[in-house]
């Protein structure tokens, strides 16, 4: 295999790149956040104060500072003398590029902002967002998350536990409606209300509001309401990172186009993670972050032959701490027409369970509280396997009938 191989990118895709290559070949992995790499995932415990930063450090890459470069960001791909140029002048040869530069937060065009986001007003994406937040939030901090995602959902949570008074505005009929149908998005909305936090759905935000010393001071809305704020969370969903890969003059639509060896339009070079688009997909998720990172170390190393097909991933978030709620989602949870479809809701409880079968194959389900047959629905809905010949109701059992 080739003996030099730069990876660009330090989160969890790089990082395990670099890890799976490091005792086999020449790694140098490029990191622009000042932090050893971490667990993007677990930012909202970090945020709610239940884990320290260095609790969701990944395993450390072996080797020393040659290995792992902190705090380095690369500007520049010179793909004829295969040459990675950095912000702090230095330059790095390979034989072989990976790019795993993730994705940027998405930062709406709002009233207020021109001259860049005010004092107190910040994305959740990195751990500098999330320790930044964690400063700002107090005990009657008033908080504003805009958007109702799984990132948003999962910051106001956390600023709610950290004891802000929290206000959620969602631009969707429902929370977290790209993942959940609108019975578990609601369910979802109930467990963040028992918190305190004040939820807005069909809520349009149009700017934002500065005090003294350029400080955010206020959300105003469509409506020309303003909710005050001296802290807000902008949680407005994640593109592809690829500016790079396109200056490079590398194939690029939603993210950096790979093919089954996730590789790029040079040869020389792949890309994994949240900046990469395989089969028209890019998934902005770690279970397929996880699994690009392995494929492609099995590619490089020789030890596996098999290309990537692309990932049937399951989407989860754990709420933890008082009043913990799980929610798990996979496939389709929207039926079609000639659909089956088993459901199951306890209100008292904030239980509830879908699942949607097409012939005799599962092809999506949403549950929420009680995750016990989430391991056999998801190995069923992965595998793409037949289902059982028993009545569809033992899906939702505690062993999903298999």
């Amino acid at each position: 295999m080739d003996t030099r191989t730069v990876v660009i990118g330090a989160g969890m895709a790089g990082a395990r790149l670099a890890r799976l290559l490091s005792p086999v070949c020449d790694v140098t992995l490029l990191g622009d956040e000042p932090h050893t790499p971490y667990n993007r995932v677990l930012l909202a415990e970090v945020l709610a104060g239940r884990y320290a930063p260095e609790v969701i450090a990944l395993p450390p890459v072996p080797g020393g500072p040659a290995t792992v470069r902190h705090g380095v960001r690369a500007v520049r791909i010179d793909r004829e003398a295969r040459t990675v140029h950095c912000a702090d002048g230095s330059a790095v040869e390979y034989d072989r590029l990976v790019l795993a530069t993730g994705s940027n937060p998405v930062l709406p065009p709002l009233r207020g902002t021109s001259g860049g986001l005010p004092e107190g007003v910040h994305p959740f994406r990195t751990l500098d967002d999330c320790l930044a937040l964690a400063a700002l939030a107090r005990t009657g901090t008033r908080a504003v998350v805009i958007g109702g995602g799984l990132l948003g959902v999962s910051a106001a949570r956390a600023l709610a536990e950290r004891g802000a008074d929290v206000v959620l505005a969602h631009h969707g009929p429902t929370l977290m409606d790209r993942h959940l149908d609108p019975a578990a998005g609601d369910l979802v909305r109930a467990h963040l209300e028992d918190l305190g936090v004040e939820v807005h759905t069909e809520c349009h935000v149009r700017g934002l509001r500065s005090g003294p010393e350029q400080a955010v001071s206020g959300v105003e809305l469509a409506d020309g309401f303003v909710l005050d704020a001296e802290c807000v969370v902008l949680a407005c969903g994640v593109r592809p990172r690829t500016a790079l890969a396109a200056d490079a003059g590398l194939a690029v639509r939603q993210g950096v186009v790979v093919d089954d060896e996730l590789r790029t339009s040079d040869p020389c070079i792949h890309a994994i993670g949240d900046c990469a688009e395989h089969a028209d997909t890019v998934y902005g998720l770690a279970t397929a972050a996880v699994e690009q990172a392995d494929a492609l170390a099995a590619l490089l190393t020789g030890t596996g032959p098999a290309p990537y097909t692309g990932t049937r991933a399951l989407t989860r978030l754990t709420l933890g701490g008082a009043g913990s709620l799980d929610v798990a989602a996979f496939g389709d949870p929207a039926p079609r027409p000639g659909d089956d479809v088993v459901q199951l809701a306890d209100a008292t409880r904030g239980a509830y369970r879908k699942v949607v079968v097409r012939g005799d194959r599962l092809v999506g389900g949403v549950l929420l509280g009680d995750l016990a047959t989430v391991g056999a629905l998801a190995r069923a809905w992965e595998g793409d396997d037949p289902l059982p010949d028993a009545p569809l109701l033992h899906l939702l059992t505690t062993d999903g009938g298999f």
